[in-house]
């Protein structure tokens, strides 16, 4: 009976194991991918609900960037002129002013060639500025320039004195607060997309 008896806990121990094994390469894997897979199906519903969020405020996103360009187009930043030919005459025509409200003089201007393989939105328009005036003169123009509502930069700035008279009872040179000021406006226009 032992025999028999051993024969039958062998027998059960093999089923079992037999069960453990299927249990163990068939059903925990399939288990485990079903756990993965309804893991992916979460994100990806997640993922979903998140782009139709999204989407739904597309329309409002699109009208506040054509609101703010409106704006932006509106605060004249850039000069709104067609050509360069005329955005520069109207910067040429902005520092004549600004230079005669300060009592200085308007010895020249010209305009400087543009290099055209930039890439920006915008182009330049480079007015070379040649003056004189006293120190007070000078700082009312930059004041001038930097105030207006128009993006202007300035650059290769030269400040010379001019050399005083010689008084002729003395013979010495008198100081002069007169200086000859040479320097570089740069204006911005748009580029007109074809």
């Amino acid at each position: 009976m032992s025999d028999t008896s051993n024969q039958r806990w062998l027998a059960l121990a093999l089923l079992a194991l037999l069960i453990l094994s299927i249990i163990f390469i068939a059903i925990v894997p399939a288990v485990t991918m079903s756990m993965e897979y309804h893991q992916q199906k979460q994100d990806l519903a997640f993922r979903l609900q998140r782009a139709r969020k999204i989407i739904a405020r597309k329309d409002n996103v699109v009208e506040n960037m054509a609101q703010i360009k409106k704006q932006y187009l509106a605060q004249d930043y850039f000069s709104t002129r067609d050509t360069e030919a005329l955005a520069s005459a109207d910067l040429q025509k902005f520092i004549k002013s600004a230079i005669s409200q300060a009592g200085g003089q308007l010895t020249s201007t010209q305009v400087m060639p543009q290099s055209s393989d930039n890439d920006d939105d915008f182009k330049r328009v480079i007015v070379k500025v040649r003056m004189s005036g006293e120190m007070e003169t000078l700082r009312s123009v930059l004041h001038e320039i930097e105030s207006s509502t128009q993006t202007m930069l300035i650059d290769q700035m030269d400040i010379r004195p001019v050399r005083g008279k010689r008084n002729r009872k003395t013979r010495k040179i008198e100081p002069s607060n007169k200086l000859n000021i040479n320097f570089r406006v740069t204006g911005f226009m748009r580029k007109k997309h074809e």
